[in-house]
């Protein structure tokens, strides 16, 4: 109820003051070889990105159905994750080599059951060639009601796009690098790429609305848990994707 909340506010009109610029979109993936969870699964996902005069937002929000099962065959989990600008902020100039913003970056995890999780760190916004954005977030994890323990973790994501025809193909994604916590929680690494054909465009859309493509889904260790001879846990999936912007 949370994430359909905040999805729904985050989506209408920027009736906000100090929005900037907004970004909706709704993907659906379909995938096999899934590890933990069952091994075939289909997700809805919506996001938001936007930015304000104090930062910038990022929110997901994934429902996941797993084929084959009975019963409780569902699951909701998403991330909000606002960064607070210090040159926004200050008004000033803090660009220094190829970085052009330095941020207060802060996420929160919530999903069903125990999925409760804080982070917070320095994160910075880089100016790299061929890249339309790339950030570098560093966060410190710190779990609600949980026991895995308090760990590190760093996330870049970035855009890229290339020029195919009369249309293009982007390349995005992120990395998301955790390390061991002094408890339950194992080190992981989460890599998460998508490479989509602007189908729009040669629908007579407009440019960045439909894509079709893949998406890449190799987690070593998935959730923190490690990877035995008798439970795996590192997964390499190939997701079919569709995804529209508005």
């Amino acid at each position: 109820m949370r994430a359909l909340l905040l999805a729904t506010v985050l989506a209408s009109p920027a009736a906000f003051a100090g929005m900037q610029w907004q970004d909706n979109s709704l993907t659906y993936l379909y995938g096999q070889h899934f590890t933990v969870n069952p091994s075939t699964e289909q997700t809805l996902t919506f996001e938001h990105a936007s930015g304000w005069d104090f930062g910038d937002v990022f929110f997901f929000t994934d429902g996941t159905r797993f084929n084959g099962v009975k019963g409780d065959n569902k699951t909701l989990y998403g991330e909000f994750s606002p960064r607070f600008s210090a040159g926004k902020l200050t008004g000033k100039d803090l660009s220094f080599g190829v970085v052009s913003d330095v941020l207060l970056a802060t996420t929160y995890e919530f999903g069903e059951g125990n999925v409760n999780t804080l982070l917070v760190g320095p994160g910075f916004d880089l100016k790299l060639p061929g890249f339309d954005y790339f950030q570098l977030n560093f966060y410190k994890r710190l779990p609600r009601g949980r026991h895995d323990g308090d760990t590190f973790q760093v996330t870049p994501t970035w855009r890229m796009h290339f020029p195919v025809g009369q249309s293009q193909i982007v390349f995005d994604g992120f990395i998301d690098w955790v390390v061991d916590s002094d408890q339950s929680y194992h080190h992981n690494v989460h890599f998460n790429p998508q490479l989509k054909y602007d189908l729009g465009q040669v629908l007579g859309l407009k440019k960045d609305k439909l894509f079709v493509g893949i998406e890449y889904d190799y987690w070593k260790h998935r959730f923190g848990i490690k990877d035995t001879d008798d439970f795996k846990t590192t997964q390499s999936v190939t997701n079919l994707l569709v995804k529209y912007h508005f």
